[in-house]
């Protein structure tokens, strides 16, 4: 276990502060920098004794307000074990945004808009729109001021007339799109891949360079059949868990080896092209899952 040095400091016996505050403050320090990894075992109560030099009550009252906090998991007879971080949820096939699932959970996601400008788009992009006259909208999505997920969006510029970055601050592009343009979205197709992160999204999303990311991927119409929006989304792959769900008359899964260097992956498919079993899912999902623990393991 990697242990600060600060973490068996001798304690400011003369500050005012509670000695258990010192001790908890001194271990939250460490797993809130990652020097405590999620599932390090902390040592034994007997061992912060020694270490911070208290009673074991003091221990015990230091290890009460992180477990309060959810920092750590105590369970009789083994010593404290960091708390795995905690993971946000996304229904993949919903054709809600993230913003919207996010809040019927009651989380609240941060959105701070980095790019909005008319910009001639790939020609893929052109071509689901049917033209060259698109908007780029790229946004940082946080959570308790973690960055969570960057977007890019690309939208036709000639149906949103008068949107602005600042409708799209801390605010739902779908619910805008809704309430100002009478646009709601409706049939669409979405891909998961697992990829690494280049240095741009390392840097937005603050992780290391070639970190997993998970990349939805996405085309959208309106309720009239009409292009509404094409996206990409890179969420940090310790963050969020893909949720599917799965019925007889359901959305159709499937998962596809890569038969090109651009398409890597294709891990969920939300298009209503057939039934879809269980074991289909399962299939689907593991095959995401061995590609993110590969790149983890820089294979």
């Amino acid at each position: 276990m990697a242990l600060s040095a600060d973490l068996g400091a001798p304690l400011d016996r003369s500050s005012g502060a509670p000695l258990h505050v010192q001790v908890a403050q001194a271990l939250r320090h460490d797993i809130q920098a990652r020097q405590l990894a999620p599932g390090t075992a902390l040592p034994s109560e007997a061992g912060l004794c020694r270490q911070f030099g208290v009673a074991r009550s003091v221990v015990r009252q230091a290890l009460a307000a992180l477990v309060t906090e959810g920092l750590i998991r105590r369970e009789p007879g083994r010593a404290p074990m960091v708390a795995p971080a905690l993971e946000h949820h996304r229904m993949v096939q919903r054709s809600t945004g993230l913003f919207e699932q996010f809040a019927s959970t009651g989380t609240t996601l941060r959105t701070r808009v980095l790019r909005f400008e008319p910009v001639v788009p790939p020609p893929e992009v052109a071509a689901f729109f049917g033209t060259e006259d698109t908007l780029l909208l790229e946004r940082l999505r946080r959570v308790d001021d973690e960055p969570l997920a960057f977007v890019r969006t690309w939208l036709p510029r000639a149906r949103l007339p008068g949107l602005t970055a600042d409708h799209l601050q801390d605010a739902s592009l779908h619910r805008i799109l809704v309430q100002r343009f009478g646009l709601h979205p409706g049939r669409g197709r979405n891909r998961i891949r697992a990829v690494g992160a280049d240095a741009a999204l390392a840097d937005a999303l603050e992780v290391k360079t070639g970190s997993p990311l998970l990349m939805l991927e996405g085309q959208g119409h309106d309720q009239h059949g009409q292009a509404l929006e094409w996206f990409t989304t890179w969420h940090r792959g310790e963050k969020l868990v893909f949720d599917v769900d799965v019925t007889p008359a359901g959305e159709h899964i499937h998962a596809a080896l890569p038969d090109s260097a651009k398409h890597p992956v294709s891990a969920a498919d939300t298009a209503p092209e057939g039934a879809a079993s269980l074991a289909a899912a399962e299939a689907a999902l593991q095959t995401a899952l061995e590609m993110l623990r590969q790149l983890r393991q820089g294979k």
